[in-house]
């Protein structure tokens, strides 16, 4: 059996209800931004075992950032809630801020990762190809190094520019 979708107007009227809102992204994307009646559960220690507390006596909603992560995780997002009574939220946060639902934003919170990684990688890119055109020829290998790199990260699974950010005094903000 799989937990039924809820469109982001239905499971705010849930939670109107007292349905329990589970964001099962990673803590710096929730603490970034979340919905306000939000807990946040991070898939990573759903898969660990962890389970929503007083999920035995209320609904449970879960959501991400576009409704991927808790479509193709829904038979252990069902497992991290003691009740029978479990939803998905379709579209995610995002869909949510569509809807012009509430949200709760802390811009003093960093970027998250995937995002730096997105600008950095773009940076170096453009950076080769102009140095590349204006300096020297063999500048272009710093764009083929960075592609070579995302093309690894994306079939390994292990983003080197990720764990390099990730050690950056922005991203050791205060929790």
């Amino acid at each position: 059996m799989k937990p039924e979708i809820l469109s982001p107007l239905q499971a705010s009227k849930l939670l109107e209800q007292g349905a329990v809102l589970v964001d099962i992204r990673d803590r710096a994307d929730f603490l970034r931004e979340h919905i306000p009646q939000a807990l946040s559960l991070p898939l990573t220690e759903i898969t660990t075992g962890k389970t929503v507390e007083g999920s035995d006596q209320q609904p449970v909603i879960f959501h991400c950032q576009a409704g991927m992560r808790t479509t193709n995780n829904a038979e252990q997002l069902m497992r991290a809630a003691s009740s029978g009574n479990v939803f998905l939220m379709s579209g995610g946060i995002n869909a949510w801020k569509s809807a012009a639902l509430p949200i709760i934003e802390d811009k003093k919170q960093p970027l998250p990762i995937i995002r730096q990684v997105h600008i950095t990688a773009g940076i170096l890119v453009l950076v080769g190809v102009i140095a590349g055109y204006a300096v020297d020829s063999r500048l272009f290998l710093l764009s083929g190094f960075i592609g070579a790199g995302l093309i690894f990260s994306g079939v390994s699974g292990f983003c080197g520019m990720a764990s390099l950010l990730q050690k950056m005094p922005w991203n050791k903000a205060a929790k």
